[in-house]
């Protein structure tokens, strides 16, 4: 099959939400087994497709990409052209969006049944995986940003499906309005590239770029707005609040939207978008920091929390932060390594709180949990060992695409870079570990919940242990053998990339101390936790209760935006009414009707059409007149 027909992998979803949309409610089941068949059809349809792009593939030749557009619209010399760009990150994102989307739309099928709606949540799940393919495909920023925004719609409505809960609406508008800021950056930033280039092909963009046909203001203007949308969509400081209440929404949306996909179209945007970076003046020390930040900052707070979910957001959102770091570094390989192996690892936590949800009848509080992993042993095991990937340990997949992190941190950055970025990987070990052994072991908290918990159907177990393979095994492309085997040129660094290959050599001098830094937090979480003794955490907290205060309440992120927006964004809003209504309204528009009004009664008195007042009138106006020329010659 020709490579450039991958426009149908985007296709097949979308045509399905259309017909899960307005058939759904009258089809069996909703339609959702449509649903599942469109995801699978993208699937499948991936890997017949990947053969035909390896064969196109050259890394000595400089052929690397497929691409064909149509044209879309001429405007005097301006000519606007729509297509797909095919190249090995677009290739490592639809491995990731495809197997992900089908994984989660199998899970839904038993997460959601009895739910209202049914039908309209897979027809919303389709036309995401439909934007989020597209997206990445996009060879023109205007298309990606209309699939962008379709994205950001998705998740909106996915993150309001309970629209009956006013947390759910809530979080919902959060969501859509924190990213809608970050979004109009990248706008303005579309526009400040298509001004100086007059193209909108990022293609063209980077050549331009690196050439230096774009003036140095317009290239870093053009940068930080541009990154200002991939921090929005990615939940990077200080846009991350939306993300933690994103998880109002039903889980699978987690798994699929919050966790592997989604979330990661601020790194693809800014791994496609990375040559032009490279060339703006400090962009990548900006990313560097920003990842750094985040990541620290987001893996305190998951300390305090007790929702599973909502420490698997923050979670989540530090991570992010170190694939940010991996491009701050100019590591391509290293930030999409991460990035495939932690959407597979985060969607088997993800979709494991579900089934933990699930099973004990919707309760997801630490505090009411414990000692369920002998009445969920799949869904438990499962997650045993993602929280240990997740943390990094080997050979598990997450520990090899940390391992090439920490190498393009200490070889761009130095020790500071590498140091902080081993501090992150380290504090997730100790909240994994807690997050674990509070919900999984131990005795019963509630022996309500542990007597009426049970294992969850096939239909979501099944998605778990594919990812929990996954989750073992999809580190290892790493090495040339296995890419050679799998049919590629090599390992994952000798097929993506930014300047030219290079085979994977463990570095012992790196990867010994990150497996001791990764086995410490395991070590140090076991030791406060086990046995949900929680007698060492109280202490911790008691000795230092203004840190804990502050880590509790989220470093009070939330508090300053609503003290902001209710002293400065309300203040201005009434500011602008009372212009509005006073000067605008009052005094503009009624005013001047007013006047007009008043004048014309004032008129009418002069205008009675009757001819003895005319008489009247004009005698008057003679003798005033006669007595007005006296009076002037006397």
């Amino acid at each position: 099959m020709n490579p450039e027909y991958s426009w149908l992998l985007a296709a097949i979803p979308a045509a399905m939400f259309f017909v899960i949309a307005f058939a759904g409610r009258y089809l069996p089941r909703g339609g959702d087994y449509l649903g599942v068949a469109a995801t699978g059809a993208s699937f499948v349809l991936f890997f017949a497709l990947l053969p035909d792009f390896l064969d196109v593939f050259d890394a000595e030749a400089h052929v690397l990409a497929v691409a064909g557009s149509i044209e879309w619209s001429t405007i005097g010399d301006f000519e606007l052209r729509m297509g797909v760009f095919v190249d090995p990150v677009t290739v490592v994102m639809f491995a990731v969006v495809t197997t992900v989307a089908l994984m989660v739309n199998i899970f839904s099928i038993g997460y959601m049944k009895g739910e209202p709606r049914y039908y309209w949540f897979f027809a919303v799940l389709q036309l995401f995986v439909a934007s989020m393919l597209m997206l990445v495909m996009a060879d023109n920023l205007l298309l990606l940003y209309i699939s962008w925004e379709l994205v950001g719609v998705c998740s909106f409505l996915l993150i309001g499906f309970y629209w009956e809960k006013r947390s759910a609406t809530e979080a919902a508008k959060k969501a859509f309005i924190t990213t809608r800021v970050g979004d109009v950056g990248l706008l303005i930033g579309i526009l400040v590239f298509w001004k100086e280039t007059n193209t909108f092909n990022i293609q063209e963009i980077i050549h331009m770029a690196e050439g230096g046909q774009i003036s140095e203001t317009y290239l870093f203007v053009g940068s930080i707005c541009m990154f200002l949308g991939a921090m929005g969509k990615s939940a990077q400081v200080p846009f991350h609040v939306w993300l933690p209440d994103a998880m109002e929404g039903p889980t699978p949306v987690s798994a699929l939207i919050h966790a592997a996909t989604m979330v990661v179209a601020g790194v693809y945007l800014t791994a496609r978008m990375l040559p032009v970076f490279a060339v703006a003046d400090h962009m990548l020390l900006i990313i560097t920091i920003v990842g750094l930040t985040t990541a620290l900052l987001t893996s305190a707070i998951a300390f305090a929390q007790t929702d599973i979910k909502k420490v698997l957001a923050y979670s989540t959102v530090g991570k992010l932060g170190l694939m940010f770091v991996a491009l701050g570094s100019g590591s391509v390989t290293a930030a999409m390594f991460l990035l495939m192996t932690h959407a597979f690892v985060k969607a088997l936590l993800f979709l494991g709180s579900g089934s933990v949800i699930l099973g004990t009848h919707h309760n997801q509080e630490m505090d009411k949990l414990g000692g369920i992993w002998k009445k969920m042993p799949i869904t438990g095991t499962t997650f045993f060992v993602a929280t240990l990937a997740l943390a990094g340990l080997p050979p598990l997949a997450m520990f090899w695409s940390e391992d090439e992190l920490f190498a393009a941190a200490k070889d761009e950055w130095g020790l500071w870079a590498l140091a902080l970025a081993m501090l992150a990987v380290f504090a997730t070990g100790i909240f994994m570990v807690r997050l674990f052994i509070r919900t999984f072991t131990g005795q019963p908290r509630d022996p309500h919940v542990y007597e009426h918990t049970r294992e969850t159907p096939a239909v979501m177990t099944g998605p778990l242990v594919f990812l929990c393979v996954l989750s073992v095994l999809s580190g290892l492309v790493v090495f040339h053998g296995v890419g050679t085997a799998l049919g590629f040129p090599g390992g994952i660094s000798e097929f993506v990339f930014q300047h030219e290959p290079h085979r994977y050599e463990i570095d012992w001098a790196l990867a010994i101390p990150s497996v001791l830094v990764a086995l410490a937090g395991v070590a140090i979480g076991a030791f406060v936790y086990w046995g949900n003794d929680l007698r060492r955490s109280t202490a911790l907290a008691n000795a230092q209760p203004r840190a804990y205060d502050l880590i509790r309440n989220k470093f009070y992120f939330d508090e300053a935006y609503q003290y902001v927006i209710d002293r400065g964004v309300l203040g201005f809003s009434y500011l602008t009414s009372w212009f509005d209504r006073y000067v605008v309204n009052d005094t503009g528009v009624n005013g001047s009707a007013e006047v007009t009004g008043y004048a014309g009664s004032v008129l009418k008195l002069f205008q009675t059409g009757r001819l003895p007042n005319y008489a009247m009138a004009i005698a008057v106006g003679v003798i005033g007149l006669a007595l007005a020329g006296l009076w002037l010659r006397g």
